[in-house]
């Protein structure tokens, strides 16, 4: 099984008040667009974009970045896409390259006394959601319907148990295709971000209805060989450990649905099984399946991983390491204490820093000293932000290098087109030979300079690297002019 996955995330902006506090969360396009220019017109960090993308995407709203990565605006928002990665730890590494990136930024521009980028998923003020989208390529011939995607729904409905990234408070949505409770209860505390915005359990669009299952078709690759499973549930994750963990099970279930031998248990009511673990703090997380009654979502996540182990054990490091850290982590949760897997998990991380505090200051978990916490764990300042010195102390465990995360804002990752991307990017913005490019078009498929063919790259497991050096090699000897 060949693994290949990328991640976009959107920021959010953290407003510091007169005490050096957290007191808000805001998207303010302005400081976006500001940021997003230092990053391509003054820092050279990759290519801004020439010609239109899209109709809503125009010239100059965001680019191709040296990594093979993209920044850009997206509704107001910033948002970077990694780019295709086909290893954990280029994962990993090129997830955070974007926050690096933005973090950089604000330092050299002198914002960052006054504003933080947030990497989380609410709005404490407004309730609105921020997504964490997450993209796994798999072949053409894979079970693109609800039929097929359904072993997929349970797994996903109880991966939050170690993927989480907690929050303070609940939010209630009513946009949904279907009827929801439009109360909820008091929550204090709970393990999931976006887990009251999911309305569904198939959808096709991102912006409304949020679904378990994102059902869009669109590969960016060659239609006829490959597919993009589209997912955006989940949570961004500021631990290495539970980023790599949601990321590589996802991958091992699709793979086990490739190969018809994933586990099919039909959860009674999905959606709502998706608040009703989110909001359980207890560690219990029953839930009804069709047929067998109730069903721990524990012991769900054990049927998966049974399934794994038998298919893909032994098969390359990656799989393995996914392997024995889903072991460990479902052993630790079946002791229900939150302090045994804080080191390797966001929501219980949090949990216990923030709990700590609570009861040193003798607060209630509705004070708004408890949200502004909640969103300083997500703050990307690395002496500001409540996460990072964990992770500096050996609290939390880290699996790349911050050496290895300045390399990933450079270059692209190994082993897929990725690299040649990459590779192209850095040819355009050096120049060769005396050569210099004035026209370009960058996509995730392709490459294009001045009036010159198209360099198709179709395949995402390939790295066009020669394909790239023989396609500029050829533009250095050809007068586009004539």
């Amino acid at each position: 099984m060949r693994f290949l996955c990328g991640i976009e995330t959107e920021y959010g902006l953290l407003i510091r008040d007169s005490e050096g506090r957290g007191s808000s969360m805001i998207r303010q396009e302005e400081l976006f667009r500001r940021v997003r220019d230092y990053l391509f017109f003054e820092k050279k960090t990759g290519l801004i974009d020439l010609h239109q993308r899209a109709y809503d995407e125009p010239p100059g709203n965001g680019g191709f970045l040296k990594n093979g990565g993209r920044l850009y605006i997206d509704m107001g928002h910033v948002e970077y896409a990694s780019p295709e990665c086909g290893t954990i730890h280029d994962m990993v590494a090129m997830d955070r390259a974007g926050d690096l990136l933005l973090e950089d930024a604000l330092r050299e521009l002198g914002l960052s006394n006054n504003v933080s980028f947030i990497k989380n998923n609410i709005d404490h003020q407004t309730l609105a959601t921020f997504g964490s989208h997450e993209n796994y390529s798999v072949p053409r011939s894979f079970p693109f319907n609800e039929k097929g995607l359904d072993p997929l729904v349970a797994f996903l409905a109880t991966r939050q148990i170690f993927s989480g990234a907690g929050r303070v408070g609940a939010s209630i949505i009513n946009d949904s295709l279907i009827t929801l409770d439009d109360e909820i209860r008091s929550i204090p505390f709970q393990i999931s971000q976006r887990a009251d915005y999911v309305v569904n359990k198939f959808y096709q669009w991102v912006q409304m209805n949020r679904s378990i299952v994102n059902t869009r078709d669109e590969p960016l690759a060659d239609p006829l060989q490959f597919r993009r499973i589209h997912l955006l549930l989940g949570d961004s994750n500021m631990s290495q450990f539970a980023f790599a963990l949601k990321v590589g099970t996802t991958r091992l279930v699709l793979g086990l649905i490739e190969r018809g031998q994933a586990p099919w248990i039909p959860v009674s009511d999905p959606v709502q099984a998706v608040r009703a673990i989110s909001h359980d703090m207890s560690m219990n997380w029953p839930l009804e399946v069709n047929d067998e009654g109730v069903v721990g979502a524990i012991d769900i996540q054990w049927r998966f991983f049974d399934a794994a182990e038998r298919a893909f054990r032994g098969e390359n490091d990656d799989t393995d390491w996914v392997l024995d850290a889903w072991k460990e982590i479902l052993t630790d949760l079946e002791k229900k204490d939150p302090s045994l897997v804080s080191d390797r998990i966001d929501w219980a991380q949090k949990y216990v820093l923030l709990d700590a505090f609570r009861q040193a200051e003798n607060l209630s978990w509705d004070d708004p000293w408890m949200e502004s916490l909640d969103l300083a764990y997500h703050d990307l300042d690395q002496v500001r932000g409540l996460f990072f010195p964990l992770e500096e102390d050996g609290v939390h465990r880290r699996l790349v290098s911050p050496t290895a995360v300045r390399a990933a804002t450079e270059d692209g990752p190994a082993g897929t087109r990725a690299q040649g991307r990459s590779e192209a990017v850095h040819r355009i913005l050096k120049g060769h030979s005396g050569r210099t490019y004035h026209d370009y078009i960058i996509q995730w498929f392709g490459v294009q300079v001045e009036s010159g063919e198209i360099l198709y790259m179709l395949d995402p497991f390939k790295t066009y690297r020669k394909e790239v050096a023989s396609y500029f090699l050829e533009a250095e000897k050809t007068d586009f002019s004539a």
